[in-house]
């Protein structure tokens, strides 16, 4: 048995939650994933997976190798690059995920030269305010805003952004400026549809919790920007979101002190891929 081979088989399994997602991903059969796992179980002499008609998860066993069988896999692939000097040239499709906002502003410049140096490469580029799964979508890399949640994922640590409330300037001189938080209660808010912005909106050190009345809500990030500018009320971004109407006098900020903690930025990757 190639046990390298029977390693990136069962991390396959378990990262795609099955053994049809597994073989499609590593280009073998259904059956010959499966052989392959059988043979892997004997030769530990554990079960590493409960199957059912529904579901695989793993075994206590199983958990216990999938942490020591990625590390495996890293090593033998680090130990690769150094052998090949990583001489090889990019090629191929990269698929890449962001935010709608940071991936137009950030992103795309990075990815338009990498074209550009590479003609090898193509790229696919998903911006979407939402988070997708990258092991099972097959995406090779994500830029998240907070905190990583998946632990099968590598993470490299970007930045930070902040919450700004923003208004347009007109809005500001006939509404007047919130002198804090409570406030709120007494102007229009421009809601989102997510719990960041939607009718409870976070401020202070401890990130607690105002409940707002929503005026309006709307489901894009440049929807809640265009209102914000429109002067139909108070609208929670982010900063760079906010960025390019700051900047351009289209709106101003409010409640600045009473900002929450910074919002991390992350590049996300599966270092198995």
């Amino acid at each position: 048995m190639d046990r390298f081979a029977a390693l990136t088989t069962f991390v396959a399994v378990a990262e795609r939650g099955g053994f049809k997602a597994a073989s499609r991903h590593l280009g073998h059969s259904p059956p010959a994933v499966t052989r392959t796992i059988a043979a892997l179980e004997r030769h530990l002499g554990v079960p590493l997976f409960r199957r059912s008609t529904r579901s695989v998860a793993l075994t206590e066993e199983g958990a216990a190798l999938l942490d020591r069988a990625r590390e495996i896999l890293m090593r033998l692939q680090d130990a690769e690059h150094v052998v090949m000097g990583r001489q090889a040239a990019p090629h191929g499709e990269l698929q890449i995920t962001a935010p709608v906002v940071f991936g137009r502003l950030h992103v795309l410049p990075v990815v338009a030269d990498l074209l550009a140096r590479h003609r090898p490469v193509s790229a696919r580029l998903m911006l979407l305010d939402r988070n997708i799964r990258l092991v099972e979508e097959g995406i090779d890399v994500a830029v998240r805003i907070g905190e990583p949640r998946d632990s099968r994922l590598r993470s490299v640590a970007l930045g930070t952004v902040r919450q700004v409330i923003v208004a347009s300037p007109a809005y500001c001189a006939a509404r007047g400026r919130p002198a804090d938080p409570k406030a709120l209660a007494e102007h229009d808010i421009i809601a989102g549809d997510n719990v960041r912005t939607g009718s409870h909106w976070r401020f202070g050190p401890r990130s607690q919790g105002v409940a707002v009345a929503p005026r309006l809500t709307v489901t894009s990030i440049d929807a809640q920007l265009a209102a914000a500018a429109a002067g139909l009320g108070l609208a929670n971004v982010l900063s760079y979101q906010a960025a390019e109407g700051l900047a351009a006098g289209r709106l101003c900020s409010v409640l600045d002190a009473h900002a929450p903690p910074p919002v991390p930025i992350h590049l996300l990757f599966d270092a198995s891929r």
